[in-house]
């Protein structure tokens, strides 16, 4: 039987984690739960992650946008490097404004349509050619 993928959350939403963790499962995947706020207090990151082997990570950004931006690429260059990301955010609008627009961003207001598009695009990143 092949191994279901694993999907990192990184989030600080109760309630939107447990939306996407729903649906993702629902797709197909396995949801690995992790909060912001566990990260900046020192969750070992790596560790968890050489654990779980995620395929791809979701990441939300909330605001400060541009301090959780940098929080986020300080991430990538150390204990995320490597791994395929989904990011998501409550203002896609001011995130594309820090981020640029080559960075896709997918805007969640608890709205179905959103999560399906978040659901979609970590189908599709989970199908990609690894980063590293």
């Amino acid at each position: 039987m092949a191994k279901l993928p694993v999907v990192a959350v990184i989030n600080t939403n109760p309630d939107l984690v447990e939306l996407l963790k729903a649906r993702l499962e629902t797709a197909g995947f396995v949801v690995l739960i992790l909060h912001i706020a566990e990260i900046r207090q020192g969750l070992d990151l790596s560790a968890v992650l050489e654990a779980h082997q995620p395929s791809v990570v979701v990441f939300d950004v909330v605001m400060p946008y541009d301090r959780n931006y940098r929080f986020l690429q300080h991430l990538r260059e150390t204990s995320l490097k490597g791994y395929r990301f989904v990011l998501t955010t409550p203002n896609a609008v001011a995130l594309v404004k820090i981020v640029g627009r080559d960075e896709k961003v997918y805007e969640v207001l608890d709205d179905s349509a959103d999560i399906d598009a978040i659901v979609q695009a970590v189908r599709e990143a989970a199908r990609a050619r690894p980063t590293s």
